[in-house]
């Protein structure tokens, strides 16, 4: 899985033909608006050609106001809310006391804001072209309607929480702001600006083997189900600066990362799970990556996060986001394990832009927003959009399936009870990763050139840069794709969700 950062599904794919995209009349033009707080006009989705974008706040209480109870027509007003200081800690001495109380009110400044543009093949053709050659997911949500930090957490545990006792797993409840306990005492605001500053420091006291201080979250993970079956895995990070605010808003000052900074992207260093199994040596630097696929030594899972300047979060560049990628997919193209990989891009949360589609209630829990959904795999399905109803849950479904032979982070039956409230991978009503596959296809698998030309990335070297990626990528690891063809097992689209992405 590749998890870019900060892009609706309409920001990027809304035009795409045969999605669920930006609703539209006979003549392309766009049907639905959302309200201007400042000039009074209503704005409708239009096409923005800048490489460069601001998005908007992203926090939980920011998914609330721009979902508006279905009427998906808040992002404007959130946008311009956050701009003039609506979400800054009043009185603080590094930011300023906010003169815009309520948008539009006469303190308020007129803001440009382009939460309501959207992307098309001009701007974004790697993106585009991986849909004509791949399986483009239009109803993938984010698993909580929430920022960075709460996404990621659920991402690699399924939950995002906090705990009154990090030891005791079951003294954990969910949290969708900022789960995290370190840094200074919280003070009101969008996050706090303790948080802010506890978060953004280089390394915490928990983060160290063994740690100063108790790691933070105290529930259960997926690595912990992978150490326990003798699963591989590896967490990339790229040195840098981190893609997001603390907080979730729009700007803040810059902070460094690297594979011990724990947090935002990069939970794993702050899970009691990962100090008691001794793994934090598994996190490391993403030069390492590219090392691996290039050896065929990728592990059976992986994940890769990068650093601000490869990032697709405002304000790194789309084409420099564009780029990145490629280079990742590229090196496990040409690696020895592209013949037994499946690669899943997606997008963490929305950024504060627009999205038509009301997030649904699924097996008891409120999606976040819809975000772009790419498969990549010599066995996916071809230039296939995919309308199931999907979230980050399913990559963990589908990691458990593959890998762990059906095992849930479920404290009834893993072996280590938390207090999480649902068990999200079993979810009535979510569609079935492995539905996107087809094992009766021919395709070349080993050919630097033939393959990467056949199935591969199209000639897209021109999009060039720097910057754009908030990754996170498992890989489904070697041999497993390849021996499960071999063995004639594929299932087809019909069979029994949960049951067919046994690549064995």
């Amino acid at each position: 899985m590749i998890m870019q950062e900060n892009r609706s599904f309409d920001s990027m794919f809304g035009t795409y033909p045969g999605v669920d995209g930006i609703p539209r009349d006979a003549n392309g033009t766009a049907t639905r608006c959302s309200p201007d707080p400042w000039s009074k006009q209503c704005v409708r989705p239009y096409h923005d050609s800048n490489d460069v974008n601001r998005g908007g706040p992203h926090q939980h209480q920011n998914a609330v106001n721009d979902i508006d109870a279905g009427k998906m027509d808040g992002f404007i007003g959130e946008a311009e809310k956050s701009i003039a200081g609506q979400f800054q800690v009043p009185g603080s001495p590094a930011l300023p006391v906010p003169q815009c109380p309520v948008a539009g009110a006469p303190t308020c400044a007129a803001q440009t804001t382009d939460v309501m543009g959207y992307h098309d093949r001009r701007e974004v053709p790697v993106y585009w072209d991986l849909a004509d050659s791949y399986v483009l997911q239009d109803h993938m949500f984010e698993s909580v309607p929430s920022w960075s930090l709460p996404a990621h957490l659920a991402m690699v545990s399924g939950w995002s929480a906090s705990c009154a006792d990090p030891t005791k797993p079951m003294s954990c409840t969910t949290n969708l702001d900022f789960g995290d306990g370190d840094g200074t005492a919280k003070l009101p605001g969008n996050g706090g600006l303790g948080v802010a500053i506890g978060d953004q420091l280089p390394s915490d006291g928990d983060d160290s083997d063994p740690p100063a201080t108790p790691p933070d979250f105290g529930w259960t993970d997926l690595t912990y189900l992978m150490h326990q079956n003798h699963v591989s895995w590896a967490y990339y990070v790229k040195p840098g600066l981190q893609p997001d605010c603390p907080d979730g808003g729009m700007t803040c000052p810059p902070a460094q990362q690297d594979q011990i900074t724990p947090e935002i992207w990069n939970p794993l260093p702050d899970f009691q799970t990962v100090h008691a199994d001794h793994e934090l040596g598994n996190i490391q630097d993403v030069a390492s990556f590219y090392k691996a696929a290039t050896a065929g030594t990728l592990p059976a899972v992986s994940w890769v996060v990068p650093s601000q300047n490869v990032s697709d979060h405002p304000p790194a560049a789309l084409s420099d986001g564009q780029q990145y990628v490629k280079g990742l997919l590229d090196a496990v193209m040409h690696g020895p394990d592209w013949s037994s990989t499946a690669v899943f891009l997606s997008w963490d949360d929305w950024g504060g832009f627009y999205d038509h589609v009301d997030p649904p209630v699924v097996g008891g829990a409120a999606y976040g927003f819809r975000v772009p959904g790419l498969v990549i795999s010599p066995y996916a399905r071809r230039h296939y959009v995919d309308h199931q109803p999907l979230s980050f849950d399913a990559y963990l479904r589908f990691i458990e399936d593959d890998f762990l032979g059906g095992r849930r982070l479920d404290p009834r039956t893993d072996g280590r009870p938390d207090a999480r409230p649902r068990v999200v991978e079993t979810a009535a009503g979510m569609g079935d990763l492995a539905r996107d596959f087809d094992f009766t296809q021919r395709v070349a698998l080993h050919s630097a050139a033939g393959e990467v030309a056949q199935r591969g990335l199209p000639n897209t070297a021109a999009v060039g840069g720097a910057a754009g990626l908030a990754a996170l990528i498992a890989v489904a690891g070697a041999d497993r794709v390849a021996r499960r063809r071999r063995r004639g097992t594929a299932r087809s689209t019909t069979a029994p969700p949960g049951r067919a992405a046994r690549f064995r």
